[in-house]
């Protein structure tokens, strides 16, 4: 059965809005028990992701290669526990698992790997990528008439990137109006700010000047990236960027906006004191 939901309004948002919050109380055990992983831009793109999944997408946890299903990709592969958690949440992985993350010989690497983990659609890691083959998937279901949706999320700092630029270009050339790209723009990247290290902005400008439909939104407000997405589904004739201002690390006091938290891992005391921001007492009952 279809992974989807009948809701509609403010029941709508805040279904999606707990299983945003599910997925940031996951993001947080996973990389405190790991000692390792990415938490800061994991929990930017959380409200993003959360949307994709229980509302955006068409897939099938029971049959991952489904042929009709819509595709999604994270380009910023380093963000893999927002991807895992929302894997599990879902049914393609066992929730268990979860607690393995970049542990010798998990399927949860640093970055997610398809041969290994149900529902990973491509190993993405090297920044740009992931964008570029989500073009190729995207003209390839044109070709094959089918009329699946790619779904792929950038990083702000990833599109310091060339590629990505490459593949502005050749999604424009070909139209790619079944493409929905969001770019998690939390403007902190491993070095310190986006704007200071190499400024993409203005982003909205560039997208549209390389032929894309552009939709700068809110990317914690649920109903702006609920409507946002609506809208992408529904246009004809060009690709969708999606930009979507977001904090780093939000839904953590400690965290939010903090360029520390990158790349490091909350230490148990961290942990303890994250969840229970999150509504969590107990983490081992979490």
């Amino acid at each position: 059965m279809k992974v989807e939901t009948k809701l509609e309004g403010p029941e709508l948002t805040e279904f999606l809005q707990e299983k945003a919050l599910t997925i940031r109380r996951d993001i947080i055990k996973m990389t405190g028990i790991a000692g390792s992983g990415h938490p800061g831009g994991s929990l930017s793109a959380t409200d993003i992701v959360a949307a994709i999944y229980w509302y955006a997408l068409r897939h099938d946890p029971n049959q991952p290669k489904w042929k009709e299903r819509d595709r999604f990709i994270l380009s910023k592969g380093h963000a893999a526990p927002v991807l895992y958690a929302a894997l599990a949440e879902t049914g393609y992985i066992n929730r268990d698992v979860l607690w393995t993350l970049r542990q010798f010989g998990s399927a949860l690497q640093g970055h997610p790997d398809m041969r290994k983990v149900a529902g990973v659609e491509i190993s993405t890691g090297s920044l740009g990528q992931g964008l570029a083959i989500a073009c190729g998937i995207a003209l390839a279901g044109r070709l094959d008439k089918l009329d699946y949706k790619v779904y792929t999320v950038i990083g702000d700092g990833e599109s310091q990137e060339g590629e990505i630029w490459e593949a502005a270009m050749l999604a424009a050339h070909y139209k790619l109006d079944n493409l929905i790209a969001i770019t998690d723009y939390n403007d902190l990247q491993i070095d310190g700010r986006v704007s200071d290290i190499k400024d993409v902005c203005p982003v909205d400008d560039k997208w549209r000047a390389f032929g894309w439909h552009v939709i700068c939104i809110d990317g914690h407000d649920m109903d702006q990236i609920v409507a946002a997405l609506d809208e992408a589904r529904q246009l004809k004739g060009k690709p969708v960027m999606i930009e979507a201002k977001t904090i780093k690390g939000k839904g953590v006091s400690f965290m939010e906006d903090m360029v520390e938290w990158h790349g490091v891992a909350p230490n148990q005391e961290q942990m303890i004191a994250a969840l229970k921001e999150l509504g969590v007492d107990d983490w081992t009952s979490w």
